[in-house]
């Protein structure tokens, strides 16, 4: 296998993680391990979360494809483990970083992505039950929250 089949399946396993992500965090997280995530949404003192045990479950398979795919010189295998590490690390920085600045790295932004996440991520968190849940992805959000982020901006724009 050489790189211009490896970068393909590795990209293409780090796009197919959100559908993955929305899916289990609408129907894993908000459903039988809600009480892993309930944490999240109502939030105790503390630097860790019960919901943190969610970065083991995406995690393994990672390690266990990279490794066993290396191993067995099954280099599409190592390239969806990749692909899901690069996920795991872009849910990092998007999520921990930016969103819930659990990390102070950047704390103010006025980039319309960052602040449409952010809205969206917001909005995801005005529940703080399991029902009525919305905005389950975390780097592409719902047309909604990016017309609500413009319309803010030209508001702004107005009253300047």
């Amino acid at each position: 296998m050489n790189w211009l089949t490896f970068i393909p399946i590795m990209l293409g396993t780090f796009f197919l993680m959100e559908g993955i992500t929305w899916l289990t965090h609408r129907f894993v997280m908000h459903g039988f391990l809600w009480y892993l995530h309930e944490d999240h949404h109502q939030p105790r003192p503390g630097v860790f979360e019960k919901n943190d045990a969610f970065f083991l479950i995406f995690a393994i398979p990672s390690w266990l494809c990279i490794m066993l795919g290396l191993q067995n010189q099954l280099y599409w295998v190592a390239a969806i483990g990749f692909g899901i590490a690069m996920y795991g690390l872009a849910y990092f920085l998007v999520h921990d970083v930016i969103i819930h600045q659990r990390f102070k790295w950047f704390t103010r932004s006025n980039n319309s992505y960052i602040r449409t996440i952010r809205w969206a991520h917001k909005m995801h968190h005005k529940h703080i039950n399991k029902q009525d849940g919305e905005s389950f992805g975390m780097l592409f959000v719902a047309r909604k929250y990016w017309q609500k982020i413009k319309a803010d901006k030209a508001r702004q724009k107005q009253s300047a």
